[in-house]
């Protein structure tokens, strides 16, 4: 029987972004596994799409970083390396952090709003228990952060780690018991921003990053021999 899974609607959009945001996604919600060989042909019937269209898509996601080619066996999902998690959550924990302190420092009454709405449409995809949802509620919060931080270029570095940020946030979401803690997390960085604390909320912010780091390292770490 054939998997219809991932095939597409037509619509304004090309059939690459269809086609790339559905693997994107595919990959994030683990319907691909890190490692699993992605062959051309049944991508093909699976999308619905043409052979070309699926190269140009992976030639993207292994830009991406989602995607890897190995020698001899051909584009795989690519294994997150822990050496460059590391690096990124460093990243994650210092910017996030001097973006929730500017935030709690000097956002607008009408910016704390806007960050509270996208902080219910962050719960709201937590209750979905859908991951993509979550993993897009969540970049919304933060570009609303960023936006009332005033930290542009902050964000525009984030922007160019999202991607590898969210395959390794859809590591986390999919973890056992996070979902709560999380919930607290996030309560605790806007209560420490609403509050006018700025110390307080770049230390929620850093905890949240953190423990996120500790789940995503526990994730990666090899098979004990």
């Amino acid at each position: 029987m054939q998997d219809d899974t991932l095939r597409i609607d037509r619509s304004a959009k090309t059939l690459r972004t269809l086609a790339l945001e559905r693997m994107r996604e595919a990959i994030m919600d683990f319907h691909f596994q890190p490692g699993e060989r992605l062959v051309e042909r049944p991508l093909c019937d699976q999308l619905g799409v043409s052979r070309s269209v699926v190269r140009e898509v992976l030639r993207q996601l292994e830009a991406e970083g989602l995607v890897q080619m190995i020698p001899g066996h051909g584009p795989a999902v690519a294994r997150p390396d822990l050496g460059r998690t590391d690096e990124i959550y460093e990243l994650r924990a210092l910017l996030e952090g001097i973006a929730a302190r500017a935030c709690a420092l000097s956002a607008t009454d009408g910016q704390l709003t806007v960050l509270e709405r996208a902080l219910e449409a962050l719960f709201e995809a937590w209750a979905s228990g859908k991951p993509p949802a979550v993993m897009r509620a969540t970049t919304g919060f933060y570009e609303a952060l960023f936006e009332a931080a005033d930290k542009r270029v902050a964000w525009e570095i984030v922007s160019g780690l999202n991607v590898r940020i969210n395959q390794l946030r859809s590591m986390t979401i999919a973890s056992a018991n996070r979902r709560e803690p999380a919930i607290a997390e996030m309560n605790a960085i806007m209560n420490a921003i609403r509050a006018r604390k700025p110390e307080e909320a770049e230390a929620a912010a850093r905890r949240h990053v953190e423990s996120a780091w500790k789940i995503a390292r526990t994730a990666l770490q090899p098979p004990a021999a």
